[in-house]
């Protein structure tokens, strides 16, 4: 008997049982595509509007402009605030017939309002991205 290599008696043990790799396989499949469904099926759905909040400062830009929209544009503009949300854009202009707003789109608020003639002379500054919807 070698000091390096001590002998060790061998034991009769369970059969080895191998996993199956077809229904791994298949699972991962499985898996695979109802993901894809999902993503899918998310792709395809239009955005869930979001409830816009509208700041103080908006508030009283809305009211002495006069400016009025109703609750369909809201509701546009709360799905593209969404989409735009989803693509990572956190301060959005939105252009409506009648209006201009500065959106957070991070924080889903209106930050401040004005006529759409009034902004064609606006600079806007801190802003990633633009929604611009017609009628």
């Amino acid at each position: 008997m070698d000091k390096w290599h001590p002998s060790i008696p061998l034991q009769q043990s369970e059969p080895f049982r191998s996993f199956s790799r077809t229904s791994r396989t298949a699972q991962n499949q499985n898996q695979a595509s109802s993901f894809s469904g999902y993503l899918q099926q998310a792709l395809m759905e239009p955005s869930n509007p979001v409830s816009l909040k509208i700041s103080k400062h908006a508030s009283e830009r809305l009211q002495e402009r006069g400016i009025k929209l109703d609750a369909s544009t809201w509701k546009q503009i709360g799905s593209k605030v969404a989409e735009a949300k989803q693509k990572g854009l956190n301060e959005t202009l939105v252009l409506v017939n009648d209006a201009a707003l500065i959106v957070s789109a991070k924080n889903s608020t209106v930050i401040t309002a004005m006529g759409r003639n009034e902004a064609g002379s606006q600079i806007f500054s801190n802003i990633n991205g633009a929604i611009i919807l017609e009628s």
